[in-house]
């Protein structure tokens, strides 16, 4: 009884985090509204201190990046450009199917480490299907291909995937470091995976030259339901590139740049009434959901648990940084294979930090384990059809288009290229974090 009352506060945010996280998990309730209540309880309860909540323990630079980049691509979609391009892309292959596949994987690819990969496949899922109902074959090659690829893809940046906004924000990291740290590898993986892929679903992408025809005759400019707001979408975008390209030189955060970039299409392209309509377009449940999901870890925090862990993690690799940054790799790898990397990078960012300080970690070091996590959680996304909100985002759009994904289809493509893409990940963490210290 002693113990329970000195440590009650323990023993109560640990039992409110993993009921929070197993309903999360369950999808039973709307995840936002969970995180809200957890986060409420921990506040109404005294385990976190109010003023803290917001003060300390959310990420708004991490909030008002997402914010900015969905605002500046829901107006963007309104304008048909995204669709123009997909068609566009397709047409460039003549209509072979393989050269289809080839061509919009790079579109996905580059697509998603430049929008949030949940964004890019809710713009890119409904174009695909369309792609594949012409060539009169299955879309279900092209939709496993978008989302593997959109995983891997995501890894390549900053704004990519909502895990690296989290450890960016946290670790201070620009854009330009994730892009010379951590697109190496994600190009080299990209090349390996596409090439897997194509081989794997060879088979099944025979197209009869007729219906390649009817492809070709479509005329993607038919697409475009606003030129002006295109034009103008292309130089919002452009704007925001180079300020994510330059912020560091302007001494300005990457989260102020997606904000300047939304305002100033917002500014160009939206009129009068239309402004709410653009505020329709930002997912506001995952906004909510970071929100509520930063207090529940930063409760894990202030009472202590996150030093335990932090203090086990230790023992368990007597401190070695190899042996740490390779768990921390293959176990996020594997942990997001089967629960959002979004709840579980949310932990592990503060077990890091608390890494970092009990064992007086290098700069280089502590940068590594950061890659490490960022590499695991992004590429282990793809260990499952649950395993990120991209997978069942394009499942869920599939099966509403009468094309689902079998579970088990979808592992006998998913668990090789896992494993794949965090080998790969595991030598170049090695080679080039490690051994050359570049981190």
């Amino acid at each position: 009884m002693e113990f329970i009352a000195t440590n009650w506060k323990i023993i109560v945010s640990a039992l409110i985090f993993l009921i929070c996280y197993a309903v999360i998990i369950s999808e039973k309730i709307n995840r936002a509204i969970i995180a809200l209540c957890g986060a409420l309880l921990f506040i109404v309860l005294g385990i976190v201190n109010f003023h803290d909540s917001y003060t300390i323990h959310i990420h708004w630079q991490a909030i008002f990046l997402l914010l900015g980049m969905m605002l500046l691509v829901g107006v963007s979609s309104k304008s048909g450009i995204f669709e123009f391009v997909a068609i566009k892309t397709a047409q460039s292959a003549g209509g072979n199917p393989v050269k289809i596949l080839i061509r919009l994987s790079i579109l996905t690819a580059v697509g998603s480490a430049v929008i949030d990969n949940v964004t890019m496949v809710l713009l890119i899922t409904p174009i695909i299907i369309g792609i594949a109902n012409m060539l009169r074959i299955s879309p279900i090659p092209f939709l496993i291909t978008e989302i593997l690829i959109c995983n891997i893809g995501g890894a390549a940046t900053l704004v990519g995937d909502p895990p690296n906004i989290m450890i960016g924000a946290a670790a201070e990291f620009s854009f330009n470091r994730f892009l010379i740290h951590l697109t190496p590898i994600i190009l080299v993986t990209l090349v390996v995976i596409i090439l897997y892929l194509k081989f794997y679903f060879a088979k099944h992408l025979r197209v009869e030259q007729q219906y390649k025809d009817e492809l070709m005759a479509v005329n993607a400019a038919d697409f475009i339901s606003d030129m002006v707001l295109a034009k103008q979408s292309i130089f919002a975008f452009s704007v925001t590139l180079l300020g994510f390209f330059t912020h560091q030189f302007l001494g300005l955060e990457p989260a102020v740049i997606a904000l300047i970039g939304a305002a100033l299409l917002l500014l160009i392209g939206v009129r009068g009434h239309d402004f709410e309509e653009m505020l329709n377009s930002v997912e506001w449940v995952t906004i909510l959901f970071f929100g509520g999901l930063f207090v529940l870890v930063g409760g894990l925090v202030d009472v202590g648990i996150i030093s335990k862990l932090a203090t086990g993690m230790i023992d368990i690799t007597g401190g070695d940084v190899t042996l740490t940054s390779f768990i921390m790799l293959w176990g996020a790898g594997i942990a997001s294979a089967f629960i959002d990397n979004i709840p579980l990078v949310a932990t592990m960012i503060p077990l890091v930090q608390d890494m970092g300080v009990k064992l007086a970690l290098s700069s280089v070091d502590i940068s590594t384990l950061w890659w490490s996590l960022a590499l695991g959680a992004c590429l282990g996304g793809n260990g499952t059809l649950i395993a990120s909100s991209a997978n069942l985002v394009v499942a869920d759009v599939a099966s509403r288009e009468g094309a689902p994904i079998s579970f088990k289809d979808f592992l006998k493509v998913s668990i090789p290229v896992t494993l794949i893409t965090l080998a790969l990940a595991n030598v170049y963490i090695y080679i080039v974090f490690i051994k050359l210290g570049f981190a």
